[in-house]
């Protein structure tokens, strides 16, 4: 009688005794990957919480830095990331529809649903590459004082204005730079033109100034454009480190998994699986794909929505 030379792999792997909670060996290095990824992630939400904690006051608002849509004029906050959400998510159901197909060896069906995934995790880090250039580029300038705080213009009606739509005036202006550069003097000339105009500390509780500290802040500081490692138009710059480093290193897992994914894929058209006899590599990365959205739905409540 032939012996299942899967199963006689799998028991050689533990070197005798019971496997623990029946857990093949593969699945079960698998999960305490996750599990030490888990931690990692943790570290560094936590970190953010705590930094955000720290400059509450001032800390920046994140429906009024991530208001771009492709294709649509004017703000529409958190929209887009709204959608990157939600493709990432439909694209776990996909998983989870692949994995089923697998269990009842059905080829065709493990083929379509690991495509879908593919397609929607591509579409993920593109828009997540889309969303890194305007955060880079930044939306409507502001002042760093020579203390290295951020401020925003705005007009006697308390709204924001770029800085578009300082030099060039409301009725010219836009409501960002549209890529535009604009220099300390033609910032200040145009500020001191406008006796309403003034500067406000960017967060829920932030400071204004009046026409002439504005003024004088200007005088001494500097006009920051786009978002960096260094300078951040929007707040404080470990707002833009964070979003850099937390966004980037899931960004990183999210491509890591597309590539994994395209291997099964190319894998199940060469019929290896088949071959096997079973589906086992299609629910391993499965696994890590469920993570990577989980991760996601964490990382969206914290930056974006808390």
């Amino acid at each position: 009688m032939a012996l299942d030379t899967d199963l006689v792999q799998d028991q050689n792997h533990w070197g005798g005794g019971s496997r623990p909670l029946e857990a093949r060996y593969g699945k079960l290095m698998m999960w305490f990957f996750l599990l030490s990824d888990a931690l990692t992630f943790s570290g560094f939400l936590t970190a953010y919480g705590l930094m955000r904690f720290k400059y509450e006051s001032t800390w920046p608002i994140a429906e009024n830095v991530f208001t771009h849509f492709p294709g649509l004029e004017g703000d529409q906050p958190l929209l887009y990331v709204a959608l990157m959400t939600f493709i990432l998510i439909m694209s776990s159901v996909t998983m989870v529809l692949a994995v089923n197909a697998g269990e009842k060896m059905n080829r065709k069906a493990v083929t379509n649903w690991m495509l879908w995934t593919i397609v929607g995790g591509f579409i993920f880090v593109g828009s997540q590459a889309w969303e890194w250039y305007h955060f880079i580029m930044g939306d409507s300038g502001a002042i760093e004082t020579s203390r290295q705080e951020i401020l925003h213009v705005y007009n006697a009606e308390g709204e924001r204005l770029s800085f578009s739509q300082l030099v060039h005036g409301m009725e010219e202006g836009h409501a960002s730079n549209h890529g535009e550069t604009f220099s300390k003097a033609e910032v200040l000339s145009s500020l001191e033109k406008n006796k309403d105009y003034y500067m406000k500390e960017p967060g829920k509780l932030g400071e204004a100034f009046s026409h002439q500290q504005s003024l004088d802040f200007l005088a001494s500081g500097d006009v920051v454009q786009g978002a960096n490692m260094i300078h951040n138009e929007y707040g404080r710059k470990q707002f833009a480190n964070f979003f850099f480093f937390i966004t980037g290193f899931h960004g990183f897992h999210v491509f890591s998994g597309v590539i994994i994914n395209f291997i099964i894929f190319y894998n199940v058209l060469l019929g290896t699986y088949e071959r096997r006899g079973h589906y086992r590599m299609v629910e391993k990365v499965g696994l890590y794909w469920h993570f990577v959205d989980l991760v996601w739905v964490f990382v969206f409540t914290f930056f974006y929505l808390v």
